[in-house]
């Protein structure tokens, strides 16, 4: 069963997902790393280059494919990932579980700064765009979880939140196959 995180940027889904793929000893994909590779461009590029469009288009193309792999994998996808219904059908399925990384907008902004691979934040507010995301995406990311984390409860643990959240996965897949 392949293990899938979803989740607003800045969530930890990348840090978490590969620190819980070597606990379950599984390979790790990050969807936004998997593209340059697949399409010679970064997610960036290619909403710069070709549209917001085609990049889901191609978001939604690597997704099938990651989730066709035969073995199970440790997937972190881009937080848009649940915008198409294709998508979230596909999250839905079978032999996929799906790990919601939750954390409130505020929380995020906090912790989130403007990268190249986030496209969204360019010269904008973070707090702003993570508060329309989060008001938009968090309903589908309900939608397609089969288990919830809260972030910020494990950020307030101590200073490896991330290994806390990675445990947690690996410990609810762990769970499942009991």
């Amino acid at each position: 069963m392949h293990v899938v995180l979803v989740g607003l940027m800045g969530a930890g889904k990348t840090t978490a997902g590969r620190r819980a793929a070597k606990e379950l000893r599984r390979p790790f994909v990050d969807t936004d790393e998997a593209f340059i590779p697949r399409y010679g461009h970064t997610v960036a590029e290619v909403v710069a280059d070709e549209g917001e469009q085609a990049f889901r288009d191609k978001e939604r193309d690597t997704l099938a494919d990651l989730l066709a792999v035969a073995s199970p994998l440790v997937i972190a996808t881009g937080g848009g990932i649940v915008v198409r219904p294709e998508n979230r059908e596909r999250l839905a399925g079978d032999g996929v579980f799906v790990v919601y990384l939750h954390a409130k907008p505020a929380f995020l902004a906090s912790r989130t700064s403007a990268k190249p691979d986030r496209y969204l934040l360019a010269g904008a507010d973070p707090f702003e765009v993570l508060s329309d995301l989060y008001a938009k995406r968090d309903p589908w990311y309900r939608e397609v979880a089969d288990a919830l984390i809260e972030v910020a409860d494990l950020a307030e643990w101590g200073s490896r939140p991330r290994a806390a959240i990675a445990a947690r996965i690996a410990g609810l897949v762990r769970e499942l196959a009991a």
